[in-house]
Order: structure tokens, then sequence, then C-alpha cells
């Protein structure tokens, strides 16, 4: 059954493009190593009155957005092989080489195996 790592994290709008750069290379990376799928998207509509936004669970401040992301795997050991893979690219250490445009501290990040896909 495919298997999902899940990220939730704040980026500065100011540094967007930026993040934005560094996410399309990431992508390639890992898609490159076998991941099914690499999705990053940006805040929206967080607005929400019927739960907990997203805003609140990661503590966005002001001049912040959030990122929604996730990379769709074959199984949770595809996930662990190609992740092994990835952290392995020298292209990938490159990338991440410097400061990072947003506050990692603050990134929540999980692993999860689908329960419904229609």
């Amino acid at each position: 059954m495919a298997y999902v790592d899940g990220f939730l994290l704040p980026v500065p709008t100011k540094n967007l493009s930026q993040y934005r750069a560094m996410a399309r290379k990431a992508g390639k990376v890992w898609r490159k190593h076998g991941a099914l799928q690499y999705v990053e998207a940006v805040a929206d509509d967080l607005d929400v009155k019927m739960c907990v936004s997203f805003s609140k669970t990661i503590k966005v401040k002001p001049g912040e957005t959030v990122i929604f992301a996730w990379i769709v795997f074959k199984s949770r050991a595809h996930r662990d092989q190609v992740n092994a893979k990835v952290m392995a690219d020298p292209s990938l250490r490159k990338t991440m080489e410097g400061p990072m445009p947003f506050d990692i501290k603050r990134m929540a990040y999980g692993g999860f195996k689908y329960l419904v896909n229609v």
C-alpha cells in the first residue's frame, strides 16, 4: 500500500521565491530516486472557523505563510530506500547549504500509510 511523508512548515513570505527554488531542486532529487509524487503547496485559505487552522498549529508569525507538502511512495519500505538515496545524493546537500529560508525547528513531519484513496 502507498505511503506518504507529510510536512507542514512556516515560511516567511519574503523567502517564498527562495523556498520555491529549493523545493523544485529537492523535488527533482526525490523523483530521480523513485518518489511517485512530490508536492509543495502554499497556503491560500487558512481562515477556518470549524477547527484549528494550520497557522495556529505551527504558530505562524506575522509575515509568514504555511507550506503543506507531501511525497508519495509505493510503500514504507520504498520510502526508506528512496530517502536513503536522497540523503546520500550530493546535489541535495548542495541545495541545503547555507541558511534555510524557513525555521526548520517549527517544521512538522510524519510518515503516513493510506487509509482511503478514492
